[in-house]
């Protein structure tokens, strides 16, 4: 049995805090959370910050964000009055994107979303994850039929890093069932239909029926990943 195998089978029957307590018994010495301020994220924010665990939180700014997450990300620091170490992308590498295809080059083709992607987001995490041996994540199965074999453990082979979801399981009534309860601040484009937020350029409302991963790169048919979750 592998070794994410076996912490499958030891976390399965934890609870969220059980499981963040037993995680920091373990011998990972650098643990990091990377967050979008999406509702997942919120709940394991929420817990991090307010058991004061010792879990460095990261999120990415892409340069091309709602105003609406700024502004939760304004209210997550005010609320805890903790830190969040934001990573940006590379000054040049954007400069010779935008030059050379323009602003907006990713609507052409799924190969020039994927660069945009890979420059704003996906190098920038490499950098946050540099030495860290844990990643946690907001993944859950419920989120697209390319997620429903989300483990709580995997190993990510594109970061080279074990991988822990805590909420893999977790619905999403579950998830707004907790944020309300907690009053944790929440990104205000959820109640517009935005369930999954990304870039404002890629990202529309859900219509009726459409799987929460559906309103990121809607013109794409695609499997509506950006690279930070390939495995």
């Amino acid at each position: 049995m592998s070794y994410t195998a076996q912490l499958n089978e030891e976390f399965k029957d934890l609870s969220l805090q059980e499981s963040f307590e037993t995680l920091l018994k373990m011998n990972f010495e650098s643990i990091v959370f990377s967050t979008s301020f999406g509702q997942e994220d919120q709940v394991l924010t929420d817990i991090i910050f307010k058991r004061k665990y010792p879990i460095k939180i990261i999120t990415l700014d892409t340069g091309r964000l709602f105003q609406a997450t700024y502004k939760v990300h304004e209210e997550v620091l005010n609320k805890y009055n903790n830190s969040i170490v934001t990573y940006f992308p590379n000054q040049n590498e954007i400069e010779k994107l935008i030059n050379q295809k323009g602003p907006n080059s990713f609507y052409a083709s799924t190969e020039n979303r994927k660069e945009c992607c890979l420059i704003r987001k996906v190098k920038p995490l490499q950098r946050a994850l540099k030495g860290a041996d844990l990643w946690i994540t907001g993944l859950r199965k419920e989120q697209s039929q390319r997620r429903q074999s989300v483990n709580l453990f995997e190993y990510d082979d594109a970061f080279g890093l074990i991988k822990f979801n805590p909420l893999a399981n977790w619905k999403l009534n579950e998830i707004e069932e907790y944020l309300n309860k907690n009053e944790v601040p929440q990104n205000e484009l959820h109640k517009q239909g935005y369930l999954s937020i990304g870039c404002e350029p890629c990202t529309r409302a859900l219509k009726p029926g459409e799987n929460i991963r559906e309103g990121r790169w809607w013109w794409e048919q695609s499997k509506k990943e950006c690279g930070l979750h390939l495995n």
